[in-house]
């Protein structure tokens, strides 16, 4: 058994302690910040905006509706054949 290779171990665990409490020194009061780019505040204006808007535009809803119930809303079949097969190109459908 070889003495002095356990001293030569003992050397690398001893000054692996001492580096060890030597790393957890306080730094003092770190305070994080968090600041936004003007394009994040604008996006979050275009959310507020977007949000605020209704989901159904009731004046077009309601005439639509108006005009059914009467019986003169009135659809083109070529009008409407025109519309899907545009739709088909742009490939939507």
């Amino acid at each position: 058994m070889r003495i002095e290779a356990y001293s030569q171990v003992q050397q690398i665990y001893s000054n692996n302690k001492v580096n060890k409490t030597q790393a957890t020194k306080k730094t003092g009061d770190v305070r994080d910040t968090v600041s936004f780019s003007s394009i994040g505040k604008d996006i979050q204006v275009a959310k507020q905006a977007v949000s605020a808007v209704p989901d159904v535009r009731e004046d077009v809803v309601s005439a639509l509706k108006a005009a059914i119930k009467n019986g003169t809303y009135d659809v083109s079949g070529e009008a409407f054949a025109d519309k899907i097969l545009s739709k088909l190109d742009e490939g939507l459908v």
